[in-house]
């Protein structure tokens, strides 16, 4: 069974449920469960014949026995039970729950999965089906999963320009369902490159580390690295359940790959003894930080400088607030253009996330020495914004779109870059000299003010309008955050 195929069958069943009000996330969620448990037995069969950490009155065999109400309650207890284990298997049921409460489409549901051998699909097979399902999730905007899924094409195209090396170490602060791994994962594994077993094992094992505060989203990127053959069913997850940004990092890292959670606010809300929100709490006091701020954006950046090793690199999706905000934001631009070399920024289009109204740009910079000298010579700026129109659904991003980006990179040699339309070079002497440090730079004109005529078809330009009215939204909404609340008797 091809990957597309299984896709739609196990997606088709979702479709069954919804009229008892089980979502995408919730249907995902459940299928984790029970797909962790298939494998689990598949790999205590023979040839395999491992002993894992699951005890045989929990096992999935358990479950196929069993019908109606004995079943959902037997299912119940299952992940109660699992979810106080230690490693990877508690982490991927820590406080599960069932949301299918039909026991007869629950019994649908682990049948369709017995159905199948798992573990005698490639791991490709089963990787991508878990990356479809994850998309197609994500797709679904009642759902909010969208705000954890990075554009596929836009992670490739930051990794081939990263060019990651095996044997080193890659980081994610806030992973979402972990692809940014899986994109290195892919470029590590990609035709023509082999692997020695020490690499190999190293990649499996040693190579990703990450952050996720959202327990269910955590589960479903330790479902999806291990559908990828990345950690093991036994071992301890390598993405902890936990805000990065509350204290330094443990380790430093080769690399940091990232897409920090769009939004300026905190994601602490911290109350005071009478109730109200105490805003002066609403930031981290981090010793190793240039700026105290309550901007996550802001916190993002100056945690990921901390990650890197002094050899460090970074590619990171930031909103356009960080470029120019004064204040934090001018003082940390200014000081990371000091410390790092900052050298290239692409200019993102709209209408390739699923988080409305956001206007991001990727950031990649590499970390320096501690010496007092000055170590960005200059910025190299790619837009791939001005007179460039997609949408999520007639016109989605490719990654032929960003093919001309990642050739003008230069990543085998960047000092054979050379200016064109879009890719400006900015040196650092003007850029500190603009007002507030601003990197929020553009030079090309827009076509659609002078030419009515060759305007975007009307659902492009609908969805660019909806964009920049959503992306204002945003704007007053935290404003209005920041300003000072009328007390009511």
């Amino acid at each position: 069974m091809n990957t597309s195929t299984l896709v739609q069958k196990i997606w088709n069943f979702c479709n069954t449920l919804r009229d008892d009000g089980v979502g995408y996330g919730d249907y995902l969620e459940q299928l984790t469960s029970l797909l962790f448990l298939k494998l689990a037995h598949e790999y205590s069969q023979p040839p395999h014949s491992r002993e894992l950490p699951i005890p045989k009155k929990y096992g999935w065999a358990t479950l196929r026995d069993k019908t109606g109400a004995n079943l959902e309650t037997h299912y119940l207890d299952i992940l109660q039970k699992l979810g106080e284990k230690p490693g990877v298997l508690g982490a991927i049921f820590f406080k599960a729950q069932n949301k299918i409460h039909d026991p007869a489409k629950l019994s649908r549901l682990v049948q369709m999965i017995d159905a199948e051998n798992w573990l005698s699909l490639e791991t490709d097979v089963k990787g991508d089906m878990y990356e479809g399902l994850l998309q197609k999730n994500a797709e679904d905007t009642k759902s909010g999963a969208g705000q954890y899924f990075t554009p596929r094409v836009l992670i490739q195209a930051m990794v081939e320009c990263v060019q990651p090396e095996p044997g080193k170490t890659i980081a994610d602060p806030a992973c979402g369902t972990g692809g940014f791994f899986l994109g290195a994962y892919d470029w590590l594994n990609r035709e023509g490159v082999q692997l020695d077993k020490n690499q190999k094992r190293f990649l499996r094992y040693k190579t990703f580390f990450g952050n996720e505060i959202v327990a269910s989203t955590r589960r479903l990127c330790l479902m999806n690295l291990f559908l990828h053959n990345i950690g093991d069913l036994d071992g301890e997850p390598t993405v902890e359940r936990a805000d990065a940004l509350i204290s330094e990092p443990k380790q430093k890292v080769d690399y940091v790959l990232a897409n920090p959670p769009f939004g300026k606010k905190s994601s602490m809300t911290i109350t005071n003894e009478d109730g109200e929100e105490d805003r002066d709490a609403l930031t981290y006091e981090r010793q190793d930080f240039w700026q105290t701020t309550s901007n996550k954006q802001l916190n993002f950046l100056q945690h990921i400088v901390s990650m890197l090793k002094v050899t460090g690199q970074a590619a990171v999706v930031l909103p356009d607030n960080v470029l120019f905000e004064g204040g934090a934001g001018e003082k940390i631009r200014r000081k990371l253009l000091e410390t790092c070399d900052v050298h290239t920024l692409l200019r993102l289009p709209t209408g390739i996330f699923y988080a409305q109204g956001v206007k991001a740009n990727v950031l990649f910079f590499d970390a320096k020495p501690t010496d007092g000298k000055v170590h960005t010579k200059g910025v190299w700026i790619y837009d791939l914004r001005t007179n460039k129109h997609f949408t999520l659904k007639t016109k989605p991003l490719r990654r032929e779109d960003l093919q001309e980006f990642v050739e003008a990179y230069k990543p085998e040699n960047r000092n054979k870059r050379k200016e064109s339309e879009r890719f400006k070079h900015f040196d650092y002497q003007s850029l500190v000299a603009r007002d507030k440090a601003s990197l929020d730079i553009f030079w090309l004109k827009d076509d659609s003010l002078d030419d009515l005529d060759n305007l975007p078809a009307p659902d492009i330009l609908a969805q660019e309008i909806i964009d920049h009215l959503e992306a204002a939204l945003l704007s007053f909404r935290e404003v209005s955050a920041a300003l000072p609340r009328s007390k009511t008797n």
